[in-house]
């Protein structure tokens, strides 16, 4: 699998200016106008539908129907050779979103990877380009085409500045990331602008009442994006600065097909936790969340099978957490006042050489390698050497009952301030913990003012952190015979990649 990803990451990085309008008017959609219609994104390497949650977030605040936005999701790992697979599965998307819609044409959008499917989509077939009234290419490969019928904008992130789809309106960010580039406020002004013709009211999320939010969506597997079945997910309101749940479920969903749920009203005050139970292994994956601040019907649960990729990172163990961080915008660590900061329990994880610009760390896999019962920031661990993921060698107190709380603590660049997520301390022997921030980080009231953003709670305080063992000796050893020892885990699960990095739930390209 580890190895079928690096030469996946390979044909990915081969194929892999500012924009002049006229003036345009600024308001809420007009939503019997012609140029509102469905749209569908396809995301990019070992992404998911989560990647657009942010900008489908802004869409809504401005008015756009919440059901004209979809999202296109596949296995981007088997791609391209699922290739007839997943056009097939963009003609059914494509049909279902326009004939719920009533409309004849609808926007394409692809991000990474998801530009060369949609691309190769658009060119296969003229009966295809002719469904589709508009395409955004974004930060994809440069110098592919698109059919000249269909209207294109391709908004391109860091790297050179003469990236272009010929006959496309060309736009740059340069100070904008891989994937920050997708949910950025300036690619959704111009996404808005390009689709609407005209500029949007709010560029940022708008709050909605706190007693007015429903939330759905899908638990996927990790990076399938195969739909948990045999499973039952368990949502339950949370104590802020604890993460103890708050009484009974707010919502059980039996799951099958696709993963989906919902649409679970939620309060926009409280928090959260998405508990995911599988019939095929014992353990609990826990999901924390930040505040819901508006409705959305793109959540997406991130899991894995007890024997999938994510699993083979780090060994379970009855004294430390083991703990994934995610944020569909990347984590910078080497770009001085630009960094972002990750505190677990205070301590800062994220490094230049852990963390630089250059990796575009998406997910962060924090473990005790080896199940040493030491700390090691700058080891290499696994999933090091994946695109998108990172591993940290890193003790996090825990046990079972959990005997304290996490403090999960993030200080995003493009924020206001810091922002956080209280959980249970939960060893790793029947638990996996997984926390998901937002990419979107300033918050709109609907007057147009500054809305309170995304709560930093103080959290209770975490277990004490056991003595560390010394550092082994070297000593003259004889060998003799003896039993293999007890495998740790079940002989079915592959055994990690040979000792890299990190990672965590969410994934883009």
């Amino acid at each position: 699998m580890v190895r079928r990803i690096f030469l996946l990451v390979a044909l990915v990085a081969a194929s892999l200016t500012a924009v002049a309008t006229g003036p345009v008017s600024s308001q809420t959609v007009d939503v019997g106008s012609d140029a509102v219609k469905p749209m569908i994104f396809v995301h990019g390497f070992m992404g998911s539908g989560q990647q657009f949650e942010s900008q489908a977030l802004r869409f809504t605040s401005n008015g756009y129907p919440a059901e004209l936005i979809h999202a296109f999701e596949h296995d981007s790992l088997a791609y391209p050779g699922s290739q007839a697979e997943v056009w097939a599965g963009i003609d059914a998307s494509v049909e279902s979103a326009l004939a719920e819609s009533g409309s004849d044409q609808l926007y394409l959008l692809g991000h990474s990877q998801g530009t060369g499917v949609v691309q190769g989509y658009l060119n296969s077939d003229p009966a295809r380009a002719a469904r589709v009234a508009a395409y955004v290419n974004l930060d994809g490969g440069a110098g592919g085409t698109v059919p000249e019928a269909v209207r294109t904008l391709a908004v391109w992130g860091e790297g050179p500045a003469d990236r272009q789809i010929p006959g496309a309106t060309n736009v740059q960010f340069a100070d904008q990331g891989h994937t920050q580039v997708v949910n950025s406020p300036e690619t959704f002004e111009a996404v808005y602008e390009f689709f609407l013709g005209q500029e949007p009211r709010y560029r940022e999320v708008v709050r909605e009442a706190s007693d007015d939010i429903e939330v759905s969506g899908r638990v996927v597997l990790f990076p399938e994006n195969a739909g948990a079945t045999d499973a039952t997910l368990s949502v339950y309101e949370v104590d802020g600065t604890t993460g103890e749940r708050l009484g009974s479920p707010v919502a059980t969903v039996a799951l099958s097909g696709d993963g989906s749920f919902g649409p679970i009203d939620v309060d926009g005050d409280s928090y959260y936790e998405f508990a995911v139970n599988r019939s095929s292994e014992p353990t609990t994956h826990h999901i924390y969340m930040q505040r819901f601040v508006r409705s959305s019907q793109w959540v997406r649960v991130l899991t894995s099978e007890p024997d999938g990729l994510a699993n083979t990172f780090w060994e379970p163990s009855a004294h430390a957490q083991n703990l994934v961080v995610m944020r569909n915008e990347e984590w910078w660590a080497d770009q001085g006042a630009q960094n972002d900061s990750l505190a677990i329990n205070g301590l800062e994880v994220l490094s230049p050489t852990k963390s630089p610009r250059t990796n575009r760390t998406i997910g962060v896999f924090l473990h005790d390698a080896g199940i040493d019962g030491r700390t090691d920031l700058a080891a290499k661990v696994a999933p090091a050497g994946l695109p998108f993921l990172i591993g940290i060698d890193l003790v996090i107190p825990a046990g079972d009952p959990a005997p304290g709380t996490t403090s999960v603590r993030a200080r995003p660049r493009n924020g206001d301030g810091a922002e956080g997520v209280c959980i249970p301390a939960f060893s790793s022997l029947e638990h996996r913990s997984s926390v998901q921030f937002n990419s979107y980080h300033r918050l709109l009231n609907e007057d147009g003012s500054s809305a309170e953003g995304h709560a930093d709670p103080t959290c209770a305080p975490a277990p004490a952190a056991p003595p560390e063992p010394p550092a082994p000796t070297t000593t003259t050893t004889t060998t003799v015979d003896r039993p293999a020892p007890r495998p740790t885990r079940p002989p079915t699960r592959p055994a990690p990649p040979a000792r890299p990095r990190s990672g965590s739930a969410s994934y883009t390209g």
